[in-house]
């Protein structure tokens, strides 16, 4: 049986996010490094666990019936670590786009990336643009990897778009609208976001999807990432359920 077969089987909690009216969900995957220091471990083991979880949490987005998951992979501020940390993360990456994009194919997930991934080794660059275009016509759910991502750099960039779009004469200055710059983000093609999750008790957004994050559910856990499965997913998407959202409306 392959890796793909083995995750068709029909999961416990199928149907789950279109049963809760959820259809885009973003993760701040966070706790790697405290899970390994609980251990003793180097923090790459902790990230390296880190990538088993996205594995795990992929799979079970899609069985859910989930449209899009967005996850926070690699921050703009994430250069400030350790230089042997940040080349472990790379290659980390390398591995996870070798090791599942016939997976990612076989079950119908369409690969996109946010954020200025293109400042990566060109040979990463290449490996993302291969399995992006691999995937461009998949219709299930489309898994979002925020890569070299910061809201406030994006919200930067969608200003920049629209101030020359203006100088150009192709938009009036004085007209634009909320609609004009969520058509410049990088996530303009996505539906809007409903829940966004934080593992590890942090409770802050870290300059991730500032703006699509407005009128989004906040959900945080306790849970360290590396521990993170499906049933915390499931538990997630629950909590949302019993939301009631009133979009500043009453």
């Amino acid at each position: 049986m392959s890796k793909a077969e083995a995750h068709s089987a029909a999961p416990a909690h199928a149907g789950l996010a279109p049963a809760c009216g959820l259809r885009h969900a973003a993760i701040i995957m966070d706790g790697n490094g405290r899970w390994a220091a609980r251990r003793n471990l180097p923090r790459f083991v902790g990230h390296k666990q880190g990538v088993e979880a996205v594995r795990t949490t992929v799979r079970a987005a899609r069985d859910m019936g989930l449209e899009a998951l967005t996850l926070y992979a690699f921050s703009s501020e994430n250069w400030k670590r350790p230089e042997d940390e940040v080349s472990d993360l790379m290659g980390l990456l390398r591995h996870f786009i070798r090791a599942d994009v016939d997976e990612f194919i076989a079950n119908n997930v369409r690969l996109k990336i946010i954020g200025n991934y293109r400042v990566l080794a060109p040979d990463l660059v290449e490996m993302i643009d291969d399995i992006v275009e691999r995937t461009a016509h998949n219709s299930g759910t489309t898994l979002v990897i925020a890569l070299n991502y910061g809201a406030q750099d994006e919200l930067v960039r969608a200003t920049r778009a629209l101030a020359a779009a203006a100088a150009r004469g192709e938009v009036n200055a004085d007209a634009i609208e909320a609609a004009h710059i969520d058509a410049m983000l990088d996530t303009s093609d996505l539906p809007p976001l409903d829940l966004l999750i934080r593992t590890s008790g942090e409770q802050r957004l870290s300059n991730f999807l500032l703006w699509q994050a407005a009128y989004a559910e906040l959900y945080f856990t306790d849970t360290l990432w590396p521990d993170f499965d499906g049933n915390s997913l499931a538990e997630a998407f629950q909590s949302y359920a019993t939301r009631e959202r009133r979009f500043g409306g009453r």
